[in-house]
């Protein structure tokens, strides 16, 4: 592909997004196709001669489009947003443009430093405390992962080289039987993250919730903690979640951090609801005795408008997670790393390669400001607020839990088999997509808010196909 066949055809996918943003509203939300039905429609085989790129975009209309959920859709209102917008994904253009690997900061200084000085805009942004950031006194700092999972894996590894005086888990863990704290509503990543450092499941203990919030019952953890020592078992890490994926639960991270009192490490993964800090108005919610954490995570793909993956992991003391996870072979030793004026971001994360997701995140930042992302997030708020509203004001339905920002969980009234029968109807409609949970035993439905193309004309739409789904199953 020539330069000027690639302006002409960077041209056309371009106008290709742009025209697939307009005609989302008119597509429906949850893909149709059956299983295999997108592998079918492609050859077994790649082509043994070049092909236009022109025919390329051609099937992602006729084959892919199809075959897609679309989630920048503005009545995708299932799991959490999966935000992209105009500024982050000409970010991310540019940084494939680019093409940088940025392992160590002599391989691309500006991926480092970038980042650095983006990862702390963004922590004052929220309020996280100073000694999170790398422009602070002290060790702390915040890096770009893929996604929240990882992050809280790679807190997890560095714990366990905390526990031990810098012992890695490919060393072996000897004879300590360690054990894992988290709500019984936190994020399945918790017990992945336990299997793959060596732990293995068993070790994590799922803590009770206060029936009403949903939030952790740190007395409950306390009463674990204490049983777990007297059984001969060593705390290594609880995990406290800001913002629940079944129903945007809270938990007092201040209330555990006393409950914990050193004797583990404390992570705050608050992957959804973190990125709401940005608004004062709920900074005393969602930060309330993060200063007392040892890392915390939250995910601008998912409600800052910036296009996956881009998760931010910060922590008090980065010399855990590069005693952790640094490995220096010779091939990348260099002056630059051995002066220590540097930070290798290799040693941040399993994988070594790192491409430049800093400039994305960059763009969104720039391109909305402050006073652009508070609007987006305040403008999810109202709209769920306008849901919990809708959900009152109709008889044969009730909200199981209290609103969280921009998350409403709410079923029929009718029980499990209406509730579910009839977000069953949406979906197939076409209309709306929304994902169902259970709350203590009850199923319900999950509606969140947080797309920038939402407005309250697509709440009505969605409502409307809601309770005409809700008559079809009630029968009236």
């Amino acid at each position: 592909m020539t330069p000027e066949e690639f302006r002409r055809q960077g041209h056309a996918v371009i106008d290709w997004i742009a025209d697939y943003w307009e005609s989302l509203d008119e597509l429906p939300v949850l893909s149709r196709v059956a299983p295999g039905e997108v592998r079918r429609a492609l050859p077994a085989a790649a082509p043994e001669h070049p092909e236009p790129f022109d025919s390329l975009l051609a099937d992602v209309d006729a084959i892919v489009v199809p075959g897609l959920t679309h989630w920048q859709h503005p009545r995708f209102f299932a799991y959490f947003p999966a935000n992209s917008s105009p500024a982050a994904i000409l970010g991310d253009l540019l940084s494939s443009g680019i093409g940088a690997q940025g392992m160590i900061w002599a391989t691309g200084p500006a991926v480092t430093e970038v980042e650095q000085v983006v990862v702390d805009w963004l922590a004052r942004a929220m309020g996280l405390p100073e000694q999170f950031l790398h422009a602070a006194p002290g060790r702390g700092g915040g890096v770009i992962h893929d996604t929240a999972s990882t992050a809280t894996f790679t807190a997890l590894v560095a714990a366990i080289s905390a526990a031990t005086g810098g012992r890695s888990p490919e060393q072996g863990l000897g004879s300590h039987r360690w054990t894992v704290y988290g709500s019984t509503q936190a994020h399945s990543s918790l017990v992945k993250a336990a299997m793959m450092a060596g732990l293995g499941s068993d070790c994590v203990r799922g803590i009770q919730v206060d029936p009403r919030t949903q939030a952790m019952d740190v007395r409950a953890l306390e009463r674990q903690l204490a049983d777990d020592v007297d059984d001969g078992f060593q705390p290594l890490f609880v995990q406290a979640a800001v913002g629940t994926t079944s129903t945007g639960a809270v938990d007092d991270v201040e209330e555990i951090a006393m409950a914990v009192d050193g004797l583990a490490w404390l992570h705050v993964d608050a992957a959804w609801a973190g990125v709401a800090a940005v608004c004062p108005e709920h900074r005393d919610r969602l930060m309330r005795g993060v200063h007392l954490a040892r890392s915390f995570v939250t995910n601008p793909h998912k409600w800052l408008l910036t296009t996956f993956d881009c998760s931010v992991l910060w922590v008090r003391d980065s010399a855990l997670l590069t005693g952790a996870l640094s490995i220096t072979p010779e091939y990348l030793r260099n002056a630059a790393t051995e002066s220590g004026e540097v930070v290798d971001y290799r040693d941040w994360h399993p994988q070594l390669g790192r491409r430049f997701r800093a400039l994305k995140l960059w763009a969104v930042l720039r391109t909305y400001g402050l006073e652009g992302l508070r609007a987006h997030i305040r403008d999810g708020v109202a709209l769920a607020a306008y849901v919990e509203e809708l959900v009152a004001s109709d008889d044969r339905f009730e909200l199981v839990t209290d609103r969280s920002l921009s998350l409403v969980v709410f079923r029929l009234r009718a029980g499990d088999d209406a509730t579910l029968a009839a977000m069953e109807a949406l979906n197939a409609s076409g209309v709306a997509y929304l994902s169902h949970t259970r709350v203590e035993g009850r199923a319900a439905m999950r509606l969140a808010v947080g797309s920038w193309r939402t407005t309250r004309a697509d709440v009505d739409r969605t409502w409307a196909a809601l309770q005409e789904a809700a008559e079809g199953v009630l029968g009236g």
